[in-house]
């Protein structure tokens, strides 16, 4: 069930979150910084 919840918030994150994957990571601010974490921290559990 944990699985299946983070597959839906991974695809929810498509969907609405911004891509932030062409940028310098080191020049992000503090909210895209939380952004990328928070992606990064999803899609890990959706994989698990």
């Amino acid at each position: 069930m944990k699985k299946t919840v983070f597959k839906i918030l991974a695809n929810l994150n498509k969907v609405l979150l911004p891509r932030i994957s062409k940028r310098d990571l080191n020049r992000l601010s503090k909210f895209e910084k939380a952004v990328v974490a928070y992606r990064y921290w999803v899609t890990i559990n959706s994989l698990d």
